[in-house]
């Protein structure tokens, strides 16, 4: 296993693109932050990029570590966002090089804008969490647009802008086409239009992308209070 301590390695060039990125969250690589190291990864991860923890990976002391498969190139000394940021643009970045400070400081700053959205979201202030959403996007951060989208569907369904929802949800999933939490919000849109033939495909494409949400209790709850409202609209 090739192992470096810098991202001097692009595997845009090596014909080769990388499947997976696994953070070591073992003990030791715990301890120097790997478990912000992982946070940071998920956020800025390309659609088609899973990132995901692992045990260990044989270099305790120089880490957090992780690993690029299938390659099986090992990444040392990631123990900063910065550095996360700076060994996911070199990875799987939009041909920015990994050396732009500029490009890792706007993906940083994006980051945290969507980071504030998400608690302005919980705390029902989702005008300001809109907001911050789009200042978010403005920065064109090379990783995590996906989300960031979704997100701020969630923010305008919360303040009923249907359409607007929508459009950002089609957004989401012109850039990442299998991610299965916009398909949900986009059922939720639909069942809070009333539509709820088409927030029945909606879910049902969620669970063709991912089977594992029919045991989710919050993806039940959609589903049994879509069938509740379909009922009710028949007995009417």
């Amino acid at each position: 296993m090739a192992s470096v301590a810098l991202p001097a390695l692009s595997c845009r060039s090596s014909g080769e693109s990388v499947k997976e990125l696994r953070v070591c969250t073992n003990r030791t690589c715990r301890k120097q932050g790997s478990f912000q190291i992982l946070e940071t990864l998920t956020s800025l991860a390309p659609p088609d990029l899973r990132v995901s923890p692992t045990g260990c990976l044989g270099r305790c002391g120089s880490g957090p570590n992780l690993v690029a498969l299938p390659q099986g190139l090992l990444l040392r000394h990631c123990a900063t966002p910065s550095r996360a940021a700076e060994i996911m643009l070199s990875l799987c970045g939009d041909g920015r090089e990994a050396s732009s400070s500029s490009a890792v400081t706007d993906a940083l700053a994006a980051l945290a804008l969507t980071n504030n959205a998400l608690s302005q979201i919980e705390s029902g202030n989702l005008a300001e969490a809109e907001e911050l959403l789009t200042q978010a996007l403005e920065l064109k951060p090379y990783g995590g647009l996906h989300k960031i989208f979704k997100h701020r569907s969630v923010a305008k369904l919360g303040m009923l802008d249907y359409s607007g929802a929508l459009e950002d949800i089609s957004r989401a999933l012109a850039l990442a086409p299998n991610y299965s939490e916009a398909y949900i919000c986009q059922g939720d849109v639909y069942v809070a239009k009333g539509q709820y033939d088409l927030a029945e495909k909606s879910y049902l494409k969620c669970l063709e992308i991912d089977p594992s949400l029919r045991r989710s209790k919050p993806f039940k709850v959609r589903i049994a209070n879509l069938q509740k409202k379909a009922v009710d609209v028949d007995v009417t």
